[in-house]
């Protein structure tokens, strides 16, 4: 669906972030679906992490780690669509629907108008345009719910999610401190529909 129709959805009211549900599809032609996460998803987020490479589950949250603990299954499952976005990408394979991607944003305590955000890819769907989906999708509800920027911290390592914000067609700004990189992207500027 092309970033227009789906911000016209929106604009509508004809979209609730929890019900969220759009087809899109990936560089290679795979097709996809962006929707929002369930509680009922944990086993297929527990799939998912069990699939990630080490890498994946590094850039992600920033040290190694084997396995989620019930906590934090809990919070990338159960959030209240308020104050906390959580997308996944979605495809179907043979057994079923896969999760191989997802995003959130999550409201800062001491600006409403600022989210910070985060990806994770699935290693075997890397560089498909995952992290780019997910970015317009989170963008396009952001915007309808007020907020003016997204910040992230990346590691500096992590060139490929750098990538995506430079060509998201958001105006980007980034500030080292040591390894990682605090990144923010004004949500005023249109998005651009690639991946």
């Amino acid at each position: 669906m092309s970033t227009a129709a789906i911000t016209s959805s929106i604009e509508r009211g004809l979209m609730d972030p929890r019900n969220y549900s759009e087809s899109e599809t990936l560089k290679d032609g795979t097709a996809v679906t962006v929707r929002s996460i369930r509680a009922k998803d944990s086993n297929s987020v527990l799939e998912a992490f069990k699939g990630m490479d080490k890498e994946s589950v590094h850039r992600r949250f920033f040290s190694p780690k084997k396995e989620l603990s019930p906590a934090e299954l809990k919070q990338l499952t159960d959030v209240d669509f308020s104050k906390v976005i959580a997308l996944v990408v979605t495809i179907q394979s043979p057994k079923g629907e896969l999760l191989v991607g997802g995003g959130r944003y999550a409201l800062e305590e001491r600006r409403s108008t600022h989210a910070e955000i985060a990806f994770v890819t699935s290693g075997d769907y890397r560089g498909l345009g995952i992290a780019s989906l997910m970015l317009k999708h989170l963008a396009l509800i952001a915007r309808k719910a007020g907020i003016s920027q997204f910040d992230a911290e990346v590691l500096a390592a992590n060139q490929p999610m750098l990538a995506v914000f430079r060509r998201s067609g958001l105006p980007v700004n980034v500030v080292r401190d040591g390894g990682t990189l605090h990144v923010t992207l004004s949500l005023h500027a249109e998005l651009e529909s690639q991946h």
